[in-house]
């Protein structure tokens, strides 16, 4: 689990747009960019060469988790 307030102020590092906690995969997705950045210990991999790219599917998810 990711604090609330650490997540209010993280911000994709390429697109400069808000994230989304994925719980399922311990995970903060960017829609805006299509990147999935990893949490490992506790702490979110801010990195673009450590993230994953989303599939249209989950792009399509978490932006409908977004309204």
């Amino acid at each position: 689990m990711i604090d609330k307030k650490l997540l209010s102020m993280l911000v994709c590092p390429v697109s400069k747009a808000p994230l989304i906690y994925d719980q399922e995969k311990d995970e903060l997705v960017c829609v805006a960019s299509g990147l999935a950045y990893p949490i490992r210990d506790a702490i979110p991999v801010m990195l673009e060469s450590e993230a994953r790219e989303i599939s249209l599917e989950e792009k399509e998810y978490f932006a409908s988790k977004k309204t």
